[in-house]
């Protein structure tokens, strides 16, 4: 059965279907090949149930919500706000950029969004002040990752959904990792800095940053009503994205007036798109899933692990780790998830794993496989906004790699970093 499973899904990839078709078709295959007994409608009602959750709401919201911020006026803000702090630090500018992409990712939830909102502005401006361009691409993409990490995260909810852990409590969890890789990010900035001799740049007056911070204090709004209406009990998460929208839609529309009426249309259309190419994989991520469950195939090749690594949490979590992040160097996050998830449920409730930890974890593994060749899906975003060749876009990417696989390594060893928040708060 495995081998069928392996065989249908690499066939079907190797003659470009997009990643839907394989899940579908392996889930089909796995149903006439070994249960012809079976009715067909059975994949349909768990197409059709796995994209039932109403949290699952909250992901064409936020992406809205993202597309209006990216049009508008919101990333600037944030930018300048950072930029006015630190810049006169050594390493500052790159240090603003990882700090903005971190605030950005709190405010839009989307890696891709970020990437496009901080990239364009930050780039020249790097390569301005004498960094390298491998550099510079290698930090926004990395940087923009952490959007994985901090609420709302895209990621977090999908994972929550299929594992059927409380999106809410996976927010709150993703808050301490991703200020962890910021600060992680940050210290090597300053390195890097010092090693290629570049100058800081002036102090800002106190006068500029209270005038960045006012006029950056309606963006910070959004982490406020994510974080601030969960936590207080007043949002549910999906109620915190539709809040979301509204918030994105008075500020750039009727406050800061980036955005007309006539470019809703087209905005809404192109969040319809994306969501639609999520909903169908969480669709056919659903009919696999509950059909390798039931032929079996989690306990026939992790078995022996399960039993092997029962006592050992450790080993547990480093295999779920390794897994996921090979998983997202060569299939986008999402469907890493939906395909992984059911298959390691077995072993993280025989390792006696905290869920809410391992979701963090695999979030973190979600973000550094977005950003790793050969196929991670925000080095095509770059390629896209940068309109660089390939090998250039990725030169810059091994430290930030290796820094993301220590921030790995402190999450695994320090459930803490992610777990002290919501043990807090809930």
């Amino acid at each position: 059965m495995v081998i069928l499973v392996v065989t249908v899904m690499l066939v079907l990839l190797a003659l470009g279907f997009p990643m839907m078709v394989p899940l579908a078709g392996a889930a089909l295959a796995l149903l006439f090949g070994f249960f012809a007994g079976l009715q067909p409608a059975l994949l349909v009602q768990q197409m059709v149930g796995g994209v039932q959750p109403v949290v699952l709401t909250a992901v064409p919201m936020f992406i809205l919500a993202a597309d209006i911020m990216t049009k508008g006026h919101t990333a600037n803000r944030l930018l300048d706000l950072v930029d006015t702090f630190v810049r006169h630090m050594r390493g500052g500018l790159p240090i603003t950029t990882a700090a903005s992409c971190t605030l950005f990712g709190a405010v839009s939830g989307s890696t891709q969004a970020t990437v496009v909102a901080m990239g364009a502005p930050l780039r020249p401006r790097l390569l301005k002040a004498g960094y390298r361009d491998s550099f510079v691409m290698a930090l926004i993409i990395n940087s923009s990752d952490i959007a994985l990490l901090i609420p709302p995260s895209i990621g977090m909810i999908i994972y929550g959904v299929v594992a059927g852990v409380s999106v809410g409590e996976l927010f709150i969890a993703g808050i301490g990792p991703g200020l962890l890789v910021l600060a992680l990010f940050s210290l090597y900035c300053w390195v890097a800095a010092r090693r290629q001799d570049i100058p800081h740049e002036p102090r800002a007056s106190w006068g500029d940053r209270l005038r960045a911070l006012r006029s950056a204090c309606l963006p910070l709004g959004f982490p406020v009503i994510v974080v601030g209406g969960i936590y207080s009990g007043y949002f549910s998460p999906t109620e915190a994205a539709a809040v979301s929208v509204l918030y994105a839609l008075i500020l750039e529309v009727a406050v800061f007036r980036a955005v007309r009426i006539a470019d809703i249309p087209g905005i809404a259309l192109s969040t319809g798109l994306i969501t639609s190419v999520v909903f169908i994989l969480v669709a056919a991520g659903a009919a696999f899933s509950w059909m390798i469950s039931f032929a079996g195939i989690p306990d026939m090749v992790l078995g022996d692990f399960i039993q092997a690594a029962g006592d050992s949490p450790w080993l547990a979590l480093a295999v779920i780790c390794l897994a996921y992040f090979v998983g997202c160097m060569f299939v986008d996050p999402i469907v890493v998830i939906l395909v992984l998830t059911p298959i390691f449920a077995p072993l993280i409730a025989a390792s006696g794993l905290d869920p809410v930890h391992v979701g963090t974890l695999v979030v973190l593994q979600a973000a550094i496989g977005s950003a790793t060749p050969p196929f991670g899906c925000d080095i095509f975003t770059a390629i896209a906004i940068f309109r660089r060749p390939y090998l250039d876009v990725i030169r810059g990417t091994p430290p930030f790699i290796a820094i993301l696989a220590l921030a790995t390594v402190l999450l695994i060893a320090f459930p803490s970093i992610a777990l002290f928040l919501p043990n807090l708060l809930y």
